[in-house]
């Protein structure tokens, strides 16, 4: 009954609806401002910038993964980074978010990455636990940092001086 793919171009208004609907979990519906046009662009272009795989239930969609590679300068490896997993909550509790984990593991893995990561927001209990039953660590230890909008347009500023 479970399927995981990669996502097609024909995807794209499947996957931004998966976006807004993930956003709408997370009580934060109205940051997701990303577009068709975007999705077209930055992951299905010439040089995509991230991957994204489809979880189907007996062929409805079931949810995504979006996943991109960075690179650890200590290990000397890329890593495998993932952005986004939501499962639609009528499909939940079948085992797709584990699957689509193991896919992107096994992604990781067969493409010689030195670890696989992601973010979770501390509220979201049920998923934290989930995760460490996977063996997955919390890095309480590390704080993310982030610039964007006009605080990101004035320090791109200060390299023009």
């Amino acid at each position: 009954m479970l399927c995981i793919r990669p996502a097609v171009a024909d995807d794209i208004p499947l996957i931004v609806q998966l976006i807004r609907e993930l956003a709408d979990y997370e009580k934060a519906l109205e940051q997701a401002v990303v577009s068709e046009e975007d999705i077209r662009r930055d992951g299905f272009s010439r040089n995509p910038k991230f991957r994204v795989v489809i979880a189907e239930w007996g062929g409805e969609a079931a949810g995504f993964a979006l996943f991109f590679y960075n690179y650890s300068t200590w290990l000397g490896r890329a890593g495998l980074y993932l952005e986004d997993l939501f499962v639609r909550p009528a499909f939940r509790r079948k085992g797709i978010g584990k699957a689509l984990l193991t896919f992107l593991a096994r992604a990781a893995v067969e493409e010689g990455c030195g670890r696989f990561e992601w973010q979770v927001l501390d509220w979201n209990t049920p998923a934290v636990e989930f995760y460490k039953s996977l063996g997955a660590c919390v890095m309480s230890e590390w704080t993310t940092m982030r610039v964007a909008g006009e605080p990101l347009e004035i320090l791109a500023s200060l390299s023009e001086s």
